[in-house]
């Protein structure tokens, strides 16, 4: 029997027009990292003497505390 398995398709590059590195722009990714989130609901939960049960409001605060300072 044959394995007709298909590979994921890759994705491709688009090149754009050629400009000078002066008018490069930078862009920035507004969306925080996981492991930034991660790292500081645990360290509010740490603050809270690791009492448990609000997980998902350590998240949503770090979450929001981080944004705030992308900006």
């Amino acid at each position: 029997m044959i394995s007709t398995k298909t590979q994921p398709s890759q994705p491709t590059s688009v090149a754009g027009p050629k400009s000078s590195s002066s008018n490069v722009k930078t862009m920035v990714n507004p969306t925080p990292s996981q492991d930034k989130i991660r790292d500081r609901a645990y360290q509010l939960y740490e603050s809270r003497g690791r009492e448990p049960g609000q997980d998902e409001q350590d998240w949503f605060l770090a979450e929001e505390e981080i944004l705030k300072r992308a900006r």
